[in-house]
């Protein structure tokens, strides 16, 4: 999807950066791996089974690109993927936190299995990156980190409580960190999709194949429509450049459509009481 008419492209001063993404090798980290990319910023892309389509076509575009294997729920495997990046390119520039997964439960079927990898994968995956990447940048005195979020932290859905919590969690975290890590010149921001088919979005998928529920769906996104993942690009690049926002830091840019302003109704009434019927 090219998102840049010709002849608008503005400098934000990124070339020549390094920058590991979590989650980087499909959907929205993809997205953003791409508008970094075309920046000229070597990435580093990080993900339990790398996409080597991703990793050439970002070689594509003329930087440096590498994949790196990682569990971003296991701590170790996060503290040596940071490491790695930072062997790899001599120093890192930016961080992108995007990995996230979820294991969907009504509250009366929730296991601990399924609420410790949510949390794990979506929440302690950020601190721990978050927190060996900022050791480097303090050293430094400069760096930018870019947490992805979701519009789950506005809209409660159902079955979604671990989901929930990580990502509220995440907005948290963001904000307490961008003011511990700012007196080093660090700026630390959330981006907030809506609605994007990713891989991750499968159960969406299916159910937007029926017509009526689709059209349902997409009224209550005041653009009508679901996002392509690099739209997120553009806006992440903002985020991270130093020129474009030198003076933002602990923000959260949503980018929905206008979806976080429409109620939330994904299941009827009938559904909601199965859900968690005693048989």
């Amino acid at each position: 999807m090219d998102l840049e008419p010709e002849g608008s492209h503005v400098d934000l001063g990124l070339k020549g950066k390094s920058a590991l993404i979590t989650g980087g090798g499909r959907g929205i980290g993809r997205g953003i791996a791409l508008a970094l990319a075309k920046e000229g910023v070597n990435i580093a892309i990080a993900q339990r089974h790398p996409e080597a389509e991703t990793v050439e076509e970002l070689k594509g575009l003329g930087v440096e690109a590498h994949a790196i294997p990682t569990d971003v729920s296991k701590e170790d495997q996060v503290v040596a993927m940071v490491a790695r990046a930072i062997e790899l390119f001599g120093r890192l520039d930016l961080y992108v936190n995007n990995s996230a997964h979820h294991w969907h439960e009504p509250v009366t079927k929730m296991t601990t299995e399924a609420w410790m990898n949510t949390i794990n994968t979506n929440l302690s995956a950020c601190m721990w990156g978050v927190r060996e990447v900022s050791r480097h940048m303090i050293a430094r005195r400069v760096g930018s980190i870019l947490i992805v979020c979701s519009t789950i932290q506005f809209n409660p859905a159902f079955k979604e409580t671990s989901y929930r919590t990580s990502k509220v969690g995440l907005k948290a975290c963001a904000e307490t960190w961008a003011l511990e890590l700012a007196p080093f010149g660090i700026r630390i921001n959330l981006l907030t999709p809506g609605i994007f088919l990713t891989k991750m979005a499968v159960n969406l998928k299916e159910a937007l194949a029926d017509e009526g529920f689709r059209e349902n769906f997409l009224a209550q996104i005041p653009m009508g429509r679901l996002g392509d993942p690099e739209e997120c690009g553009p806006a992440a690049a903002l985020l991270l450049s130093d020129v474009a926002s030198p003076y933002t830091t602990g923000s959260d840019l949503v980018v929905d459509g206008g979806f976080k302003l429409r109620p939330l109704t994904l299941i009827t009434r009938d559904e909601i009481l199965s859900m968690n019927a005693q048989t």
